[in-house]
């Protein structure tokens, strides 16, 4: 009885665990990941001026444009654009 008991004890620890580490990733990962994919998706959808380069990081300064070729919402600055 007792190593079943054992064996209880230390699936209970292994379920907790799991819950933990689950609750972690959606918590502190997911957003990371999110907000990256998010960040790469914007930087992929807009027009860049490769004369607004910032020399000390970098990076483009780029604009979103709708179909009439109004800008649209503010500027940003993407690393791989030029």
């Amino acid at each position: 009885m007792r190593q079943a008991t054992g064996e209880l004890n230390m699936t209970v620890v292994v379920v907790t665990l799991v819950a933990v580490l689950v609750a972690f990733f959606y918590a502190v990962l997911w957003p990371l990941i999110r907000s990256n994919l998010t960040y790469t998706q914007n930087c992929n959808n807009v027009v860049c001026d490769g004369s607004k380069l910032d020399r000390k990081t970098g990076k483009v300064e780029c604009q979103y444009y709708d179909d009439n070729g109004k800008k649209v919402g503010k500027p940003i600055k993407c690393p791989w654009k030029g």
